[in-house]
């Protein structure tokens, strides 16, 4: 009788073992050997960095044709600067798709919190989003300098770029004074002495932005004197 009893018990130790095991394992029982599960705040820090790698690398690789950009820019190699900055966009663009976002909006808005991204998707520290953001402002600027530079100057493709610019930093020097020079080149006189008081704003001793300022007004009066002349 002692012996079935101590069966009996073993069994029931058996069942509770069992039923604590389906608990912990969400419902599979643990093999017999297998090592615990690590926690999931190692599981997730391990996944953090994982993800975060590859986004590390993408950046890394923008910021480097970024300042390649520069270099070619100061030796005033304006087409290979050009080509350099559209590799670095490139870079960014493609974190944006790896970060689950194609049509890039949260590049611009890196600085902006982003929601977790899926398993497999890489991932941004606030510092590389800052960065990000940055790089691709001084990417944008620095393509409207080189286009500048030209002999065939493309004043629209320069409106273009420094308008990206504005929509994030509304009182960028540069990018008001290229953007009041794309407008005036381009016949829109009202919008172009705008974006150039805007800069003088900002620096009042500036000689070009004085000089593009006198020049678009004398283009708004001399349009209101033909007006006035051709309405009489």
């Amino acid at each position: 009788m002692q012996k079935e009893r101590g069966r009996d018990r073993e069994r029931v130790g058996e069942r509770d073992r069992e039923r604590s095991e389906g608990k912990g394992g969400l419902g599979t029982r643990a093999r017999a050997g297998s090592p615990p599960p690590p926690p999931m705040s190692v599981e997730r820090g391990g996944l953090v960095r994982q993800q975060q790698q590859p986004a590390a690398d993408a950046l890394r690789r923008a910021l480097d044709f970024k300042t390649q950009g520069t270099q070619c820019y100061r030796d005033k190699k304006y087409r290979e600067a050009i080509g350099k900055y559209h590799r670095a966009l490139l870079e960014m663009k493609g974190l944006c798709r790896a970060l689950g976002d194609p049509d890039g909006s949260a590049r611009s808005a890196c600085a902006a919190p982003l929601p977790p991204p899926p398993p497999g998707k890489c991932s941004l520290t606030d510092e590389q989003k800052g960065a990000v953001e940055s790089a691709e402002l001084e990417c944008y600027n620095s393509l409207a300098a080189c286009l500048l530079q030209m002999e065939l100057v493309n004043y629209e493709r320069v409106k273009e770029y420094c308008l990206k610019v504005l929509r994030k930093e509304g009182e960028n020097f540069k990018a008001l004074y290229r953007s009041g020079v794309a407008y005036y080149h381009l016949g829109d006189y009202n919008k172009a002495l705008h974006y150039l008081q805007e800069s003088h704003k900002q620096q009042p001793s500036d000689t070009n932005v004085v000089r593009y300022i006198q020049l678009t007004e004398m283009k708004i009066r001399r349009l209101a004197q033909r007006e006035k002349k051709d309405s009489a």
